[in-house]
């Protein structure tokens, strides 16, 4: 059992700098960070260290109570409910802007607040720019602390502050056997309208403008004893539609959370079939090591034949995963999502014991045999598992130059249907014997 930390949400008015100021003090770049106001949307949890305490810095939309649009009410609701799981509170201001009256209507709700709030008056670039964060003691929220998230002025003071207020909060139990799932795929396919049905909440912003996700957004749930933690993703584009843009950052944290998975969900529209970039989505998953499930969503809005999809499916992804069908809207199907997931990862993480690998192995030799090269024939010396999740094998032969291609599929395929790693990439290594000096 690992220790569950303390959570500290990171809140503010649109592009005063939370991300970047996040950014710094988890020493890295996970959030996206653009000069486009409005780029954070969900909220992103971010692990961080500072002095041995280990905490959670929570990553929030920009908080504009002026702004009525659809949009902008469910970035605010979004951060509510980041403030409502936190721990201790930091709202972000822009020193350079001055005092708003944004920051003061967002002030006068945090102060009725059960958790600690802290201030930090970001852009107080120079040294001699702590004059800045004078005119926030009027917030009443306690001492202001001027920083620099560009330049790393004073964050460490804020750390000290707020491993100063979370650093005595008890653990809580956290199971160490849980599973990562990504819900990938194509824009605007309904990937956070799945994981909205799934949460059975509004966890993620939905709407029908495509790219609205720009984040990898985790959730953290449990479903009987098991930890999950779901992945809402930004939507995979090809890269030269990216480039340059905000978008571009978007697709390498989705790029990122692929590739920290133990399985993917490669959500499509039925309504469009599968497309060749749904499939290129699946060999982002496939070579990031992903099991993979394939789910057909808005599935009640068409006609589409279930077993001409799967046929397309097996025909071009050689892990033949399985191929679902739901409709986010309607509720239908949603609900087995995560157990066939679960069961997924599980089988990926299984270990074949050598002696049943190597009976495995024998058995495929004998039933169908490797076709001959001028005279010569493959021999398998023997096969051992060396890793899991994905499972990797390797196996001794006696001469790599006569393996066939077709050949080695089959194995693969053997190795699927024997052991149910359909949706499972396999990777096996093929090691040629090593010739002794006599021979």
């Amino acid at each position: 059992m690992a220790a569950h930390v303390p959570t500290v949400a990171v809140v503010g008015f649109p592009n005063v700098g939370k991300s970047t100021l996040i950014n710094r003090l988890a020493g890295g770049r996970e959030a996206v960070v653009h000069s486009e106001a409005g780029v954070t949307r969900d909220r992103k949890r971010i692990r961080c260290e500072w002095n041995g305490v280990e905490f959670d810095l929570l990553d929030t939309g920009g908080i504009d109570l002026e702004d009525e649009s659809e949009m902008a009410a469910d970035i605010q609701r979004q951060a509510g409910l980041g403030m409502e799981e936190a721990d201790a509170i930091v709202l972000v201001v822009d020193g350079q802007t001055g005092l708003r009256s944004g920051d003061t209507d967002m002030a006068r709700q945090l102060r009725s607040s059960p958790v600690p709030v802290l201030v930090a008056v970001n852009k107080s670039d120079r040294p001699d720019d702590e004059y800045l964060a004078t005119e926030f003691h009027g917030l009443g929220l306690g001492e202001p602390i001027a920083v620099s998230a560009t330049h790393g002025i004073r964050t460490g003071d804020l750390l000290d502050k707020i491993t100063a207020e979370i650093g005595d909060l008890p653990p809580r139990a956290e199971a160490s056997n849980s599973v990562r799932i990504a819900v990938i795929g194509r824009p605007n396919v309904g990937k956070s309208s799945i994981v909205n049905r799934i949460l059975g909440d509004d966890r993620v912003i939905v709407s029908d403008i495509a790219g609205t996700t720009r984040d990898a957004i985790d959730t953290d749930i449990e479903i009987d004893g098991r930890e999950i933690t779901l992945v809402d993703t930004a939507g995979l584009r090809r890269k030269s539609k990216v480039a340059g843009s905000v978008d571009h950052y978007a697709q390498l944290r989705s790029e990122r959370a692929i590739e920290r998975a133990d399985v993917a969900m490669i959500v499509c529209d039925a309504s469009e079939g599968v497309r060749s970039e749904d499939l290129k989505v699946g060999e982002k998953a496939v070579k990031a090591g992903c099991a993979t499930i394939i789910v057909m969503n808005k599935w009640d809005i068409t006609e589409a034949d279930i077993d001409d999809t799967r046929a397309r499916v097996n025909r071009k992804m050689r892990l033949r995963p399985d191929v679902v069908t739901c409709s986010a809207l309607s509720g239908r199907n949603v609900a087995g999502l995560l157990s066939r997931a679960v069961e997924l990862a599980d089988r990926s993480a299984q270990r074949i014991p050598t002696p049943a690998f190597n009976r495995f192995l024998a058995d495929v030799v004998r039933t169908t045999p490797p076709p001959s090269k001028r005279g010569r024939r493959l021999k398998l010396l023997y096969g051992t598992q060396i890793e899991v999740s994905p499972p990797h094998f390797r196996v001794q032969i006696n001469d790599k130059r006569l393996i066939a291609r077709e050949w080695a599929f089959h194995l693969e395929n053997r190795l699927r249907d024997d052991y149910g790693l359909d949706g499972v990439p396999l990777i096996i290594d093929y090691i040629p014997r090593e010739k002794r000096g006599d021979d």
